[in-house]
């Protein structure tokens, strides 16, 4: 494998495969890298988003970060720098169209690589998906990003995971085999058609969660053709962080972590023991999606706090307060598994006043729920530990 391979690649299927005239009917979202979760994460809810905020987009393929930074933040009014870096020039005219067609300003493209991303910095944010297990030395990729942050700043990143992609790697170590020096579009027909004689049972043919494959040329090649492709497990990940002189301050869906609910009480034991344990009881983790700041500046959420600001997500107030009235109870279902989570009925009163610009103590005050204090550290456990709840001041 070499850097001109995967930009090989890269420059003859964009990845993933987007279609710019697409913007003006949907935006993309996703974790990380929404302003409220970043906030929630590495702010401790309480950023002043009146200051501009200075991101990078490491590794930005086609754009989807980039787009819903920029467009998420345009539709708070509040203002940004961001530079989109990526070493695909074909990928790099795509992200830049899709900016075009939001007309989207306040964007730089640079073509190049991340390993240099302390030239553009330093960065309140940097955004990386999908691209540090893809490097030829990831850590140097870590030690990079963690060089160009700024001592306040913070970073939403995501990395595959090996348990959730059963059967990609081994097609991956096949394929490389048997098509070493063969340009890009060669590889694909001659993949495609070996995949289809694969017998049902394969592994990644019984992956109901891996589909990438199934989405066009750009996601077959990019899932099972990539000369460059390591996952790591949580553990790795955390040790990857601990190099670069990062630590890890929170994840979008904490509750996927937690062991407890799987295998009840356990011998005490830290923090990445407790994780590694859920991945492994999991098994379904396709990607790990964390963000990071410098050690020892880790903010805590704001659980609890009356000046705190509650958003949610994927979901209107009213229509999750009207469910929980009705049953007493939040669930959430989430790769495969559902997790209840007891609530009053009276919580419905609450609920439905998080607007994402009310307070903790306005909606205490407007709600008439006596008890407040421990209603709300229910409500706190099940939203926030789902990712459905973050605290940010962005509209305020």
């Amino acid at each position: 494998m070499t850097t001109d391979d995967v930009q090989a690649q890269y420059e003859a299927y964009p990845y993933p495969e987007r279609k710019p005239t697409d913007e003006r009917k949907r935006l993309i979202t996703g974790s990380p890298s929404l302003p409220v979760e970043m906030d929630h994460w590495l702010w401790g809810g309480a950023r002043d988003w009146s200051v501009p905020l200075r991101a990078l987009v490491a590794g930005g393929g086609t754009g989807d970060a980039l787009i819903q930074l920029a467009q998420m933040l345009s539709d708070a009014g509040r203002p940004y720098d961001i530079t989109y870096l990526d070493m695909s020039v074909a990928s790099r005219g795509i992200a830049e169209k899709r900016a075009a067609v939001r007309r989207l300003g306040g964007i730089t493209f640079v073509t190049g690589s991340l390993l240099g991303a302390r030239d553009y910095g330093p960065f309140d944010y940097i955004d990386c998906c999908g691209v540090l297990h893809h490097l030829p030395d990831p850590q140097a990729g870590f030690d990079a990003l963690a060089g160009a942050l700024a001592p306040d700043g913070g970073m939403g990143l995501m990395v595959y995971a090996p348990h959730g992609r059963s059967g990609v790697y081994p097609l991956q170590a096949a394929f490389g085999q048997l098509f070493q020096g063969l340009e890009p579009r060669k590889r694909l027909k001659r993949a495609k058609t070996i995949f289809a004689a694969l017998p049902e049972a394969h592994p990644l043919k019984r992956n109901l969660r891996v589909v990438d494959h199934q989405q066009g040329d750009a996601g077959f090649y990019d899932l099972l053709l990539h000369s460059s492709d390591v996952p790591f497990s949580i553990t790795n990940l955390m040790g990857a962080l601990d190099a670069a002189g990062l630590e890890f301050s929170g994840t979008p869906q904490p509750m996927l972590y937690d062991p407890d609910p799987l295998v009840g009480e356990m011998a005490e034991m830290d923090a990445v023991t407790r994780m590694q344990l859920a991945e492994n009881l999991r098994g379904t983790f396709k990607t790990h999606v964390i963000y990071a700041r410098p050690k020892g500046e880790v903010i805590a959420p704001p659980f609890g706090q009356p000046e705190a600001v509650p958003h949610l997500r994927d979901v209107s107030g009213a229509q999750l307060a009207q469910h929980v009235a009705e049953t007493g109870r939040i669930t959430v279902d989430t790769a495969g598994e559902a997790f209840v989570f007891e609530v009053r009925r009276a919580a419905a009163s609450a609920i439905v006043l998080v607007d994402g610009r009310r307070s903790l103590a306005q909606i205490d005050a407007a709600s008439g729920l006596e008890g407040f204090e421990q209603v709300w550290s229910q409500i706190e456990a099940a939203l926030c530990a789902s990712g459905m709840m973050h605290y940010s001041r962005l509209l305020v």
